[in-house]
């Protein structure tokens, strides 16, 4: 079907931009501006963290004003160069975006603070800070834009700029992992591109808004299944969705921790992102007819993937699976599309981006106190510092779902929508997920923490230790919305049942992007 002809005549506007439009963009402008002087300074490195913390630091304050206000009043939209959707670039912050940019800007502050331990004066002059602006615009474009083509764009973003952290340092081992991380992203970006190709050769837009509202009248001439299905792969490559995921457990063992838990935390959070926006705002009616294919998807996502982490004896490799079987238990929701379900999916998200950070810094933490990844000659970290043991604990538990932690109420969310859904294997999947997770992350606490060799097997090197004080700090700053979540989860709850309905019920969001109801 040929794109339909649009008139331009109306499509200019001369309206001025408020204050309230300007917090939609400074997500990733600020970043874009902090790159950009982080890479003027990169021979001075003595000033790039405390320019990458206070950058981030607004940013974190932006993306709190820009949640509020989306709470307070609605969608927030911003279109550059003064045109009308569905011609211009739109920026559309919802509840979901803004606060997926929030939780994804409080951890990389922490991460910030920790990369001035783990990242030395030659990875800070070859750009480990401006890499990070960049990925985190690409993140932050990634969650606000209105627009699919630019979600494309925010994706190549931040997947070139991911891919500079993961080689800097130029070891084999980075180099190998890099190679397949790009490799194996590229075939995601190219399904991803065709799928919007195809889009626009039939909606003739690429604002969602505009689609979504378009949808229902194409159903009957469009080939919509075939949309859905390519998107659904390019985002669950992205996404690291079984069987597309290995990719993953092959790459985000080789860098830096401080990378690591960056991309642990974040990156598949944005494919699971872009999975919710296209299929349940955009194609609802095609995601419920493969609602049993995502349903199967995302069992043996989180079942195999915990599977993958019970059989590996280094802590990166472990930490990697445990990222997929995290996935899984987020697809487990948009298989379901209820507003609970989803609710599950979108809270699950926000745990986790928390959670598996901390998980990553708490390994970094644990190689400093004892030298290694390897669960073979990790032991004894409860002796040599107990409060490593405490935090170890809080985020054993949150990651494996059990209270007082963040990771409790997701889960009890998403198994008590798979039964009222009829599909109680589904609420079984997600259980013996974390049950085995329990295994998982137990086994590990049990052989680094509590395990003690004879003084002879641990070597004189390891009776002195100094204490990692920036490790703690950043742990104990990710500890704290981690338990705040266990304990008190209502109004984190809240913001998830808002970003659920917004994505079921898209009027509002439509509205905001074209309040005139009507073409322009």
């Amino acid at each position: 079907m040929a794109a339909e002809t649009v008139d331009l005549s109306h499509a200019m506007v001369t309206a001025p931009v408020s204050a309230g439009d300007w917090l939609v963009i400074a997500p990733v402008a600020i970043p874009i501006v902090v790159g950009a002087i982080l890479l003027m300074v990169r021979h001075e490195t003595r000033l790039h963290a405390s320019l990458a913390i206070g950058g981030l630091l607004v940013t974190l304050a932006t993306n709190v004003g820009l949640l509020s206000r989306v709470l307070a009043d609605g969608p927030q939209v911003m279109t550059m160069g003064r045109w009308l959707p569905p011609f211009g670039i739109t920026f559309a912050a919802d509840a979901l975006g803004a606060s997926l940019a929030l939780v994804a800007t409080l951890v990389a502050t922490v991460c910030a603070i920790y990369a001035q331990k783990d990242i030395e004066a030659t990875g800070r002059r070859y750009g480990f800070y401006p890499f990070m602006f960049l990925m985190m615009a690409g993140v932050g474009g990634s969650f606000l834009t209105g627009d699919i083509f630019n979600l494309y764009v925010w994706f190549e973003v931040f997947v070139i700029s991911s891919f500079g952290l993961l080689i800097l340092g130029s070891t084999h081992r980075q180099l190998d992992g890099a190679t397949k991380y790009a490799i194996l992203n590229l075939v995601g970006t190219t399904l991803f591109l065709i799928a919007t190709a195809y889009l626009y050769g039939i909606f003739g837009t690429l604002n969602m808004a505009d689609i979504a509202r378009k949808a229902d009248a194409m159903r009957d001439t469009g080939p919509m299944m075939t949309l859905a299905v390519l998107y659904l792969l390019a985002f669950g490559m992205k996404a690291a969705a079984f069987p597309v995921n290995f990719w993953l457990p092959a790459s985000y063992h080789t860098p830096r921790i401080v990378t690591a838990a960056l991309f642990g935390g974040i990156l598949t959070k944005v494919g699971v992102y872009s999975l919710l926006r296209v299929l349940v705002m955009l194609f609802p009616v095609e995601r419920a007819e493969l609602s049993g294919v995502i349903a199967w998807v995302a069992a043996a996502t989180m079942v195999l993937g915990i599977v993958g982490a019970l059989a590996q004896s280094d802590l990166r490799r472990v930490l990697g699976f445990v990222v997929i079987s995290g996935v899984g238990v987020m697809l487990a929701g948009l298989a379901l599309g209820t507003q609970e379900g989803l609710t599950g999916t979108i809270l699950y998200a926000f745990h986790s981006v928390l959670a598996m950070t901390a998980l990553y810094l708490l390994a970094g933490v644990m190689n400093e106190l004892g030298g290694t990844y390897s669960l073979h000659d990790l032991s004894g970290l409860y002796r040599k510092s107990p409060l490593i043991a405490a935090l170890a604990l809080l985020i054993v538990l949150a990651v494996a779902g059990l209270p007082p932690a963040s990771g409790l109420w997701p889960k009890v969310l998403l198994v008590r929508a798979s039964i009222d859904a009829g599909l109680p294997w589904l609420s079984f999947a997600i259980l013996l997920t974390g049950l085995l997770t329990t295994i998982a992350l137990g086994k590990v606490y049990i052989l680094t923490i509590w395990r003690q060799k004879e003084p002879a097997e641990e070597g004189a090197a390891a009776a002195s230790v100094p204490m990692p004080g920036v490790g703690y700090a950043s742990l104990i700053m990710l500890a704290v919305p981690v338990l705040l979540l266990g304990l008190y989860p209502e109004p984190f709850i809240r913001i998830a049942e808002t970003a659920a309905d917004g994505l079921i019920n898209s009027s509002a969001y439509i509205g905001a992007v074209f309040p005139a109801g009507g073409q322009p």
